[in-house]
């Protein structure tokens, strides 16, 4: 069985391609086809199917391991390890061999070092085997689910209803709206006024738009050739799992889940065996200091005993005896104990420890600073400057920056509530206060750009506009240079006779 055409299954050199880029450069009905679905949504019976084929819709992420791999690995440990290797070398030379002669036999300090070992491995595994656990039920209180379109038979009504994400599969046709996670990879159908927040793939904190491509919309291109991973995460007609809706709504349909998703690729990669912790290369080190001095020390006191007393046999009993000595043997159980004593405090702050080699690395931290993507952000952006063209600053580019934030409808962006917070007790802008919003012109895909119309009380009315840099200069007729006004270039077709102030 296959529902997806095999053109989303080619294979360029060495790699599978995203199935989202290759159907993001095809029309909606060349992309409905491959997915042998339409826009009125799968039937139950045919998402059932394909659940069964294509998997769950979840990403590789790491499984608390069974209780008895958990209980072996609780004793990994090369400290342990060496006082295992004693223990056998006590067990031969105080019970084994006097059993032999028929002498009287000890074994004190055996019985010692397999205490220690036994209650060190097992406080570790019921510390870590109940954070595990611990864990595993906060995920299960976490339900997330989908708006989906589904029918009950062919023939009937598709139903709007929220399925759990994991059962969503390709095919599927999903509504999104602000506050949504998008729980696949998805390519738009229809769409108004939708920025999404890609800040959890890009660490970019500034929502950008998506669009269904349209036809009819010369702005609009669907003739996208991906050829890296920067430009899909580009392209305007795609949402990727794991971003999130920051304004506006959507139909979409559901290309690729679980694995095959960018995010999946991303989870998989991470998904491993970890790299050791500074705790897990000092145990090695000190096991290691341990094993190469014994294998000094043994050796010398052997030959300066059985040269000094010529009995070999006693000699090499004392060099063993001196090995076992030379062994902590309550060290295991003292740090064993001790990180178990870390995560009983850090769980009073409602913190889970899963490792409990992971205590020794944050109680080592003076500041912790973590990152999504290589930038460390605060998801805020800072005013700093406000420059006019020549570089220097100007506060008239504050005051029409600040009118334009201020008096824009619905949600403000970052850089918005940076503009009002940085002008917040300037001089001037207080003053600002007497004009009156006339009317506006919202952030659309084809102006790409705001508009604000204000006026103070019996003046002529002021047009303020914000876009990107590139649409404003395509747009600019004047540039005002200290008192004088210069042309910059022929007035684009679209522009009105109308004075206005860009920023």
């Amino acid at each position: 069985m296959s529902y997806i055409n095999h053109k989303t299954r080619r294979h360029n050199k060495g790699r599978e391609p995203y199935v989202i880029a290759q159907e993001a450069s095809n029309s909606l009905d060349q992309t409905l086809a491959n997915l042998n679905c339409n826009r009125i949504g799968l039937t139950q019976e045919d998402a059932q199917e394909r659940l069964g084929y294509f998997g769950a819709n979840q990403v590789a992420h790491e499984k608390a391991p069974h209780a008895l791999v958990q209980l072996v690995s609780a004793f990994n440990n090369p400290f342990i390890f060496v006082l295992m290797a004693l223990a056998a070398i006590g067990f031969f030379t105080d019970y084994w061999l006097p059993a032999r002669h028929g002498e009287e036999t000890d074994l004190t300090g055996v019985i010692i070092i397999l205490i220690m070992v036994t209650l060190s491995g097992l406080l570790r595994f019921w510390q870590e085997y109940r954070t595990n656990k611990a864990a595993e039920t906060l995920k299960s209180l976490v339900r997330t689910t989908a708006t989906v379109l589904r029918r009950s038979s062919f023939s009937s009504q598709p139903l709007t209803m929220e399925v759990p994400i994991r059962e969503l599969v390709p095919g599927d046709i999903i509504q999104l709206s602000a506050g949504d996670m998008v729980p696949a990879d998805v390519r738009l159908l229809t769409s108004r006024d939708l920025f999404i927040s890609q800040a959890i793939l890009t660490g970019e904190a500034i929502p950008i738009e998506k669009y269904d491509v349209l036809g009819c919309v010369s702005q609009k291109s669907c003739d996208t050739d991906v050829t890296n991973e920067s430009q899909l995460l580009e392209l305007a007609n795609v949402c990727l799992m794991g971003t999130n809706v920051a304004s506006g709504t959507a139909t979409a349909v559901v290309v690729a889940t679980g694995g095959k998703t960018y995010f999946g690729s991303l989870a998989k990669s991470i998904v491993g065996s970890r790299s050791q912790t500074a705790f897990d290369r000092g145990v090695n080190s000190v096991s290691m200091l341990l094993i190469r001095f014994m294998l000094v020390m043994v050796p010398v006191v052997l030959l300066i005993n059985g040269f000094t007393k010529g009995d070999w046999g006693e000699a090499a009993l004392f060099a063993l005896a001196v090995a076992v000595g030379l062994t902590p043997e309550m060290l295991p159980m003292i740090v064993s104990s001790n990180l178990a004593k870390g995560a009983i405090a850090m769980s009073r702050r409602k913190v889970v420890v899963k490792r409990l080699n992971a205590i020794q690395n944050f109680g080592a931290m003076d500041v912790l600073c973590t990152d999504k993507t290589g930038t460390l952000t605060q998801d805020r952006i800072i005013l700093e400057h406000h420059l006019d063209t020549t570089g220097a600053s100007n506060g008239q580019v504050l005051q029409l920056a600040w009118l334009n934030s201020v008096h824009q409808s619905g949600m403000k962006n970052l850089m918005d509530q940076a503009v009002i917070r940085f002008g917040r007790d300037k001089p001037g802008i207080e003053a600002l206060g007497r004009y009156r919003k006339l009317d506006e012109l919202p952030f659309d895909f084809i102006r790409r750009r705001l508009s604000i119309v204000v006026s103070e009380e019996n003046r002529q009315p002021l047009l303020i506009c914000k876009g990107a840099v590139e649409e404003m200069l395509q747009i600019a007729t004047w540039v005002r240079d200290g008192g004088a006004d210069f042309a910059v270039g022929r007035r684009a077709a679209c522009g009105a006779d109308g004075a206005g102030h860009s920023v």
